[in-house]
């Protein structure tokens, strides 16, 4: 078995590649830009894992972290914010282009791995892995290996609704995908910041600051987003009782979280006491990269 895992994460503005050696010290890094057009990426790819081999060792497994998922009946991607991504075989296209296997998985699904592996959660048999950002995801992890499930959308609870919805909560609000009251709605970064400072803001830095020098506004918006979140992690509790919900993604760097939401769960959860920790992220903005490394275990 190689040495050398090596990790890709395809974002929508970059192309992020580590290398992680046999201890998971990152040994090599190397970021682009992404193209935005598909044949660009696949070239960009090779470039960089050519290179990467070149450095390392030529035989060093590679795995992939996309933002979308590969359907497993079709081999197409779908789901995917990079729009100009779905509908194509990227995985079994780029195997073509490299000559030699890849996997290719969920970029929520990564950053779950990553920290189930060597992050917060580690050692943990269940993890829920969480992205709260500009948008919302979810992966699960059990044993060490990412549960896809058929349709390969397990976990994506930003598509799930709200629930124990208040009548004061209606009408909700739609969402992309079509639907209204998705939690994505709810919980992402941008829905945050507008809850706070009003429609059109997207940025929650400093709202605890603010709550704490008597701003009310950024106090009503944490609390209800505090209470929202622990209602949606105790449906996650509910459904498949997880040892640990890791939080990820820019909204989790508020520290109220990890101080008031696992007493909101506990409101919610059929259970008369909750021993699933919600923990912070220990590899930040890298957990998704290295988790794509991980993917060949």
């Amino acid at each position: 078995m190689s040495d050398y895992r090596l990790g890709i994460d395809i974002g929508g503005t970059k192309i992020e590649i580590v290398a992680l050696d046999a201890e998971g010290q990152v040994v090599l890094r190397h970021r682009v830009s992404n193209p935005g057009t598909y044949q660009g990426l696949l070239s960009d790819v090779k470039k960089l894992v050519d290179d990467a081999h070149s450095r390392t060792n030529p035989y060093a497994t590679v795995g992939v972290g996309i933002p979308g998922a590969v359907d497993a009946h079709t081999r197409l991607v779908k789901n995917a914010n990079a729009t100009w991504l779905n509908g194509q075989p990227f995985a079994d296209d780029l195997q073509d282009v490299l000559g030699f296997p890849v996997r290719v998985e969920n970029d929520a699904n990564c950053f779950a791995l990553s920290e189930a592996t060597d992050g917060a959660a580690a050692g943990r048999h269940v993890v829920f892995g969480v992205i709260l950002g500009s948008g919302m995801g979810g992966g699960i992890i059990v044993d060490g290996k990412p549960l896809k499930g058929l349709h390969d959308i397990a976990g994506e609870w930003g598509h799930i609704p709200l629930p124990w919805v208040r009548e004061d909560e209606f009408p909700m609000p739609k969402c992309f995908c079509g639907n209204s009251g998705c939690l994505e709605r709810f919980l992402c970064g941008p829905a945050l910041a507008e809850a706070w400072q009003g429609p059109g803001n997207r940025s929650v830095q400093g709202i605890e600051d603010a709550a704490a020098a008597g701003d009310i506004a950024a106090q009503r918006a944490l609390d209800l987003y505090v209470d929202r979140l622990g209602r949606a992690c105790a449906l996650i509790v509910n459904i498949i009782d997880p040892d640990a919900i890791v939080l990820g993604g820019g909204v989790s760097n508020l520290r109220c979280l990890y101080e008031r939401v696992p007493d909101a769960m506990k409101r919610y959860v059929i259970t008369p006491e909750c021993k699933t920790e919600l923990l912070k992220n220990k590899h930040g903005d890298s957990s998704g990269v290295r988790g794509a490394a991980w993917l060949w275990g």
